[in-house]
Parts: C-alpha cells; sequence; structure tokens
C-alpha cells in the first residue's frame, strides 16, 4: 500500500497548529498518490477542501513544477475567494512556491489574459469560466500537464445544467491531459454510487473510490417559538425579529440564511429595527453589486460584523471560524439544505453546529420539526439525475469549435464519456450539430445563425471568426432576468434589480436595497438612479421558481398528521390545531389525498393537502381551475402554499376526483403551457444558452426587451413552422421537469383517484387556515398588509377551531 505519510513541510505545519491529519484526510492523499479518482464525503468542518488539495501540495511540495497542476471548480464565486484565502495562508506559512489564482466572471480581463499565458499551479474557477477557457486555441497547451480536478460541493452541480457543462468540460481535459484525476467533494450526498457515475469518466464507478469522512459532533438546533403562539399564516418567521436579535447580541457572529433575496432585504430592515444596540449587521445576496459583496465578506472574515443576513449565495462551504451560530428564517425545504447552512456555524468537526429555526407558520413548524428528525437519522433528500440537456450539449460543441476544428465521430466518443451523456444517440447529436450549423430547417436562410460549417475533408469548422467572439461574449448557464444597475448619482454601483422589478417603479418611488431605503430619480436603459432616503420603501421582487419542499420532509410531514403519538412533541397550540382538525374533518394518512370543501362568505372552497410543493401546486392550480371553469363551476381564483392548494368560487365543487384526474396532463396541462407565457420563458432560456439569440454584443447588451422580442418572434417561427426543432424540445423539457415539477404533480394525479378522501362541511376547517389567508395577500396594500393579513388569520381560526 502506498505510504500516506505527509511531506516534511506539511508534517510540520500541521504539528505548528497542534493538530494531526484526520484519517479521512490521509486517505485522500494515498488515493492521489495511486493516480485514483475519488469522491469525499465528510461532514462540514471535517476539512474536506484541505483533503481535496493535500495531493496536489505533496506532489507540487516533492516534485515542484511550473504550469496548470490543479483546477478546483466551485459552485459559487464567494467560495472560490473563500478558499483562495484558506489555502494561500497554509502555502505562505510553508515558505512554498506555489501560486494560487482564481478566475470567475469577476476576475479582470487583463489577469485573465496572463492566466492563459503563464497559469498560477493551482486554478480556483467555476464551470462557466472554465467553459470559456477550453474555448480558447491555447487551451490544449494550458491544460496538457494537468494534474487533478477538484469539484468542490458536488452535489450543488451534479443534477442541474451546470453539472451538465462541468462533465463534458470535464470529459474534454480528460483528452488533453488523459492522466488527470477526478476528486469531487460533498457533505450532504443521499446516494454516492450516483455521484461516483457522474464524476467517472465513462461512467464506470469502480474507477471512483469513495472515502468517507470522520464523524462529527452532534449539531444543537433548536427551534425557536413566539413569545405567544405559532402563527397561522406567514412563511418568513418576521414575527420573531426581536427575539431573533437577542440570539445575535448573545453570540458572537450570527449569519441569518433567508430563502430569497427579498426575504433577505426584509428581514435586514426587522433586524436593524430590533437593534437597540446599533450592533454591525449585513446583508448579502447574489444581486448585490461585487463591491458590496466583498466588502461584507472581508468584514466577516475579519470579525467586524456580528450579524450577516444572507441567502444561498453563502450556503456552501464559506468557512468563517467565528461564526457560532446560524438561524434559518422560514423553513428549511430540506435537510440537506439545512446541513448546508448550520455547517457555516463552529466549522468544526469535533465542536457542535449551533442553529435555531424560526418556522413561520404552523405547518413549517411542522416541517421544521422533520428537519430535525432528518438531520438527527442522517437522512438526507436524494438528487434526481436526468440526461443531460441539449442546449448546454450545443453550447459546449460550439466552445469546442472555437478551440479548434473537430471530426464528428471523435467529438461524439468524447461527449459520451461525460455521464449525462453517455446515452446521447447519434441523430440526436446530428441534430444538435445540424442546428448549430444553420439555426434549422426554418433559419437556414439566415446567415446569422450559421455558425458551422463541415468542409469537405470532413473537420467542422466555425464558419466566420465573429462567431467565436459571440460566443465568448454571451456562453453561459445561469440565464437571470434582465437586470438594472441601481446608482447613485456619483456611479456608485448598489448592485442589480429586475427589470419587471424597475418596471413598477416612477421617480419618488423608494425601495429597501443592500440595507439602505432608495428612492428613484429616474430611471435610465440599464440604469436605476436612486439617492438615500428616509421614507418607508416597498421590497424589491425577484422571479424564478421557489425553493420547493423536499419529498424527504413532504413525508415526515404527512407522517406526523397521521401519528398523534408524536403531537406530545409538539407546543400546545399546534397539538390543539392537528386535535381540532381530527374531530373537525380528518387528518390525511401517508399517501392518501386529503380534499375539503366548505362554504364562507358567499363562495365555495375547495383545498387539497397534496404536500407536493408551491411551485407543483402553481401549476396544478392553474390546471385545475382551468378544468373548473369548462364546468361551470365558476372559479375565482386559487392559492397555494407547500402543502396545499385551495380554489374558491361561486359553485360548489361535488366532485374533486374529476378535477384531478391524471389525463389532466395530456390535455389541459400541454394546452395551458403552450397557451401561457411558460413554453416562452423556457424557450428564451434555451435559445441564449444554445446560441441561438445573443445577450452581449461588443460594448453593448441587448436590454431584457430586446432579449425577449428576439426570442418570441424565434419561437413563434418555429411552432408554426417547425414544431420538432431541438430547442422547442429542450423548452418543453424545462417547462416540464423544472419549471412545473411535473414529475411530482404526475405522481399525485396518479394516486388521486385511488387514495382521494373528500369531505364536505359546513365552515373552514382547521387544516385550512394557513392556505386560506394567502387569499387575503392579494387584496391588502403593501403598508398595511401584516397588520391585515393578522386579523383575517385571527378570524379564520376563530371560525375553524370552534366545536358547534
Amino acid at each position: 500500500m502506498l505510504d500516506p505519510a505527509l511531506p516534511a513541510p506539511l508534517a510540520g505545519w500541521f504539528a505548528s497548529r497542534g493538530w494531526q491529519p484526520r484519517r479521512h484526510q490521509l486517505d485522500m492523499l494515498r488515493e492521489g498518490r495511486a493516480g485514483r479518482h475519488a469522491l469525499l464525503v465528510a461532514t462540514t468542518g471535517a476539512g474536506k477542501t484541505l483533503a481535496g488539495f493535500l495531493p496536489t501540495l505533496a506532489e507540487l511540495i516533492e516534485r515542484p513544477s511550473d504550469g496548470l497542476h490543479t483546477l478546483y471548480v466551485s459552485p459559487l464565486k464567494a467560495l472560490a475567494v473563500d478558499i483562495q484565502r484558506n489555502l494561500v495562508t497554509p502555502i505562505d506559512d510553508m515558505g512554498l512556491d506555489i501560486r494560487v489564482e482564481t478566475r470567475t466572471g469577476d476576475t479582470p480581463s487583463d489577469r485573465k489574459a496572463r492566466q492563459r499565458i503563464k497559469p498560477p499551479q493551482i486554478l480556483l474557477t467555476t464551470p462557466e469560466s472554465l467553459s470559456l477557457l477550453l474555448s480558447y486555441p491555447d487551451s490544449a497547451t494550458m491544460f496538457a500537464g494537468l494534474k487533478t480536478i477538484v469539484v468542490d460541493e458536488v452535489h450543488a452541480f451534479a443534477t442541474g445544467k451546470r453539472g451538465d457543462l462541468l462533465s463534458l468540460c470535464m470529459a474534454r481535459l480528460q483528452r488533453l491531459a488523459p492522466a488527470c484525476r477526478r476528486v469531487a467533494l460533498s457533505a450532504t450526498v443521499a446516494d454516492p454510487d450516483a455521484y461516483r457515475a457522474w464524476l467517472a469518466p465513462d461512467g464506470d464507478i469502480d474507477q471512483v473510490a469513495l472515502v468517507h469522512g470522520e464523524p462529527g459532533a452532534d449539531p444543537d438546533i433548536a427551534i425557536l417559538l413566539p413569545e405567544g403562539r405559532v402563527p397561522w399564516s406567514g412563511h418568513s418567521g418576521r414575527y420573531a425579529a426581536e427575539q431573533v436579535m437577542a440570539e445575535i447580541e448573545t453570540h458572537r457572529t450570527t449569519i441569518v440564511f433567508c430563502n430569497t433575496r427579498s426575504l433577505a432585504e426584509l428581514i435586514f430592515q426587522d433586524l436593524w429595527k430590533a437593534n437597540s444596540m446599533s450592533l454591525p449587521i449585513g446583508v448579502h445576496h447574489g444581486s448585490l453589486a461585487l463591491e458590496a459583496r466583498r466588502k461584507v465578506e472581508g468584514a466577516m472574515a475579519s470579525g467586524r460584523l456580528r450579524a450577516l443576513v444572507a441567502t444561498a449565495s453563502l450556503d456552501l462551504g464559506v468557512d468563517w471560524g467565528d461564526v457560532d451560530c446560524v438561524i434559518q428564517m422560514g423553513a428549511p425545504k430540506g435537510s440537506s439544505r439545512l446541513l448546508q447552512r448550520i455547517g457555516r456555524a463552529n466549522h468544526r468537526l469535533d465542536e457542535s453546529s449551533e442553529a435555531i429555526l424560526v418556522p413561520g407558520n404552523r405547518f413549517e413548524y411542522l416541517e421544521a420539526r422533520a428537519a430535525l428528525d432528518a438531520v438527527e437519522e442522517g437522512a438526507l433528500d436524494a438528487d434526481p439525475f436526468r440526461p443531460g440537456a441539449l442546449d448546454v450539449l450545443a453550447q459546449h460543441v460550439m466552445a469546442c469549435a472555437c478551440a479548434a476544428p473537430f471530426r464528428r465521430d471523435e467529438l461524439l466518443d468524447e461527449i459520451r464519456s461525460a455521464t449525462p451523456y453517455s446515452a446521447l444517440p447519434d441523430e440526436t447529436f446530428d441534430r444538435v450539430l445540424g442546428f448549430i450549423r444553420d439555426g434549422g430547417y426554418s433559419l437556414k436562410a439566415y446567415d446569422r445563425f450559421k455558425r458551422l460549417t463541415e468542409e469537405a475533408d470532413g473537420l467542422w469548422r466555425v464558419s466566420h471568426p465573429r462567431f467565436v467572439q459571440q460566443h465568448r461574449l454571451n456562453a453561459g448557464i445561469i440565464v437571470e432576468a434582465t437586470m438594472l444597475t441601481v446608482r447613485f448619482k456619483n456611479g456608485r454601483s448598489l448592485g442589480k434589480v429586475e427589470e419587471g422589478f424597475a418596471a413598477t417603479l416612477t421617480p419618488g418611488d423608494t425601495f429597501f436595497f443592500a440595507g439602505l431605503s432608495c428612492e428613484v430619480e429616474r430611471i435610465d436603459t440599464e440604469d436605476l438612479i436612486v439617492r438615500a432616503s428616509s421614507k418607508p420603501a416597498r421590497i424589491p421582487t425577484y422571479g424564478g421558481a421557489r425553493m420547493p419542499l423536499s419529498t424527504n420532509l413532504a413525508d415526515r410531514v404527512r407522517r406526523f398528521l397521521a401519528e398523534p403519538d408524536e403531537w406530545v412533541r409538539f407546543p400546545d397550540d399546534v397539538r390543539e390545531w392537528l386535535e381540532m382538525q381530527g374531530r373537525r374533518s380528518a387528518l390525511p394518512r401517508p399517501g392518501q389525498l386529503l380534499v375539503e370543501t366548505f362554504p364562507r362568505e358567499g363562495r365555495h372552497y375547495m383545498v387539497a393537502y397534496s404536500f407536493e410543493g408551491w411551485n407543483a401546486h402553481q401549476s396544478l392550480g392553474m390546471l385545475v381551475t382551468r378544468r373548473m371553469e369548462a364546468q361551470g363551476l365558476q372559479p375565482l381564483g386559487f392559492v397555494a402554499n407547500d402543502y396545499a392548494i385551495a380554489t374558491y368560487g361561486l359553485e360548489p365543487v361535488t366532485d374533486p376526483a374529476a378535477l384531478f384526474s391524471p389525463d389532466i396532463l395530456e390535455h389541459e396541462f400541454v394546452d395551458w403551457v403552450e397557451r401561457s407565457h411558460l413554453l416562452k420563458r423556457a424557450f428564451r432560456e434555451v435559445a441564449v444558452i444554445g446560441g441561438l439569440v445573443e445577450r452581449q454584443h461588443p460594448g453593448k447588451r441587448k436590454t431584457g426587451r430586446q432579449v425577449t422580442f428576439s426570442t418570441d418572434l424565434i419561437y413563434d417561427v418555429l411552432r408554426k413552422y417547425e414544431p420538432t426543432h431541438l430547442l422547442l424540445q429542450a423548452a418543453w423539457d424545462d417547462a416540464r421537469a423544472r419549471m412545473t415539477d411535473v414529475g411530482r404533480l404526475a405522481d399525485l394525479l396518479d394516486r388521486a383517484a385511488d387514495t382521494m378522501l373528500h369531505v364536505d362541511r359546513d365552515r373552514v376547517t382547521p387544516l385550512a387556515v394557513p392556505v386560506l389567508t394567502l387569499i387575503g395577500r392579494e387584496r391588502v396594500a403593501t403598508n398595511s398588509a401584516d397588520d391585515a393579513l393578522l386579523v383575517e388569520a385571527e378570524a379564520l381560526a376563530a371560525e375553524a377551531m370552534r366545536l358547534d
């Protein structure tokens, strides 16, 4: 067996800190010296990142070399910067001649150019930046000596489009550097073999060693209960601002996690109002300017902040040693995500991470309790793998062509060595090539779509140099809504808000952003010019799907409802709520679909408790109300949360089974998607990713309206003349799988007929109160919404909890 002993400088560095390398770190060193690919699954704080880099450091100590040795790929720019800080320190302490640099979208262009000519030994990057590097002709030289690829937080990549791109990039790197070794790291992998298959060249999991980390101390997690009763409505936990501030006061440094950017801005304002001690607190999310994010990250790293309100922008791997408490506002939506966030506290294997959950309502209390149980049992959320996306494949093929001409069969073999594309049919690959060659049958008359040419010698080449520049300006997998930059008159940028939100503003309006109240002075094409204000303000809204409730937690909440013996663990008011529901109506058994109907104030309500998540329920609401309209039930609307969907109309629903039959996905679903903007929005994304429509020209970026106009025009042409076009297929795949959670919908509808329990009552039931209060949110002005919703919730609750 290979000797895992550390080189003297590394051993001395560990000893100088009174540390011993952990067993899994030495195991990773052993696998590295054997040249084997490896997946490390270890809890947060176990030194995963150092374990991933140990073979690199050992080899560069024992056999110093210039040129790129190790490529570290991160899901977040902030994580890459954090790793650089924590990796450079030991390298400097040991006096090693090893350069470590980052390359992301934030890296200055002159440094990017220099890195291609004289790369560091260790380069920290993202999938998108790596793909761009591979589009240059000199990439073959740059990566020829590559020894290791380290994929951190692999669970954040593998199952999505960024994972598809990274897998294709690794396939290209393996061809350029055949001896290159792949390493992946994660704390939250439910199915290691699936990730080993994704990581392995050609999907052969036997090539990938599985290394398990040592178990750490159990986390210390509590659910914060309000000083009064657990709220009936809401999903943010805003009621607890003063209690959260009290926790911040008693800890060294606290991260307060929120599930959306809008909520992060709102919670920051609530905490600032409750901050009687004027403690330094900050806010961090992906829409803030780079300068603002770097400033707050630096302040956290140096211990100058007592609290930071953050979103998923800091979920993964960021190591700030002085953080001793994590607070989750609202329910976590998944046990894996909760574990990631908890791990930001203490970040040491032998010390418990302290976390506090702040549920927004009674259902969220059950979800929080379910999440705690799942964490205690080590039950993680499953990550569904699927075939690679075709728009991503088209982008990658164009990147390869930008680097050098290619032969069709050679490139296809390389692509099939990437697990998401291992079963790619010849015919589908030829359709991808045809799409890049001329745009497809309906678009081939236009020269601007003729990006590739097949020459007589069998080589595929880029048709014109302008297409190379076009690709590099527009490549990327993350297609965000078009943003406007929020600026002061002096030019200082605060960050970005979505164009749709900016369109609702006029001069004089105010909104909270980056922790400030900003008053709009004027709106330019790409900028929102503001000044600081003390006026009351609204919160920016951002599009995109909400975090779905995981099936793991949904199943656990269902079990809670069916097991009264568990209720002794719940607060009195939550237990009374469930007990009264059992007396007044019914509690659904696991797998059962409970549907309640009742009248109230001249309307007829139907509430279905399906627990399939907000995204799926939004789609289901659209479909069910369309079917209700066809049946003459005169629906007025619907509302949904993660646990239930409620429709309301002028006529009673007497046969809910007819509304939930599986054929709704064959008829109403297809018709609804094609008539709604859902498919157009999906097409817009795949058209941008696939390179059909550019977001950016040299020196100028298209506005969102310009991109939308271009894609909508092409969409209408393809729908009419070429409905089987590759990108329409890709858009349908996106619309079905990602935007509507159609898989969960299909499961729900398949079981509805056999498991539905219909209960008709004369008034609202206790279980219906949380979702019905959402109806009030639609008609209440922003400034008085909270007070009015509280009154509405209490009135509904009083009615629901009466025994007569």
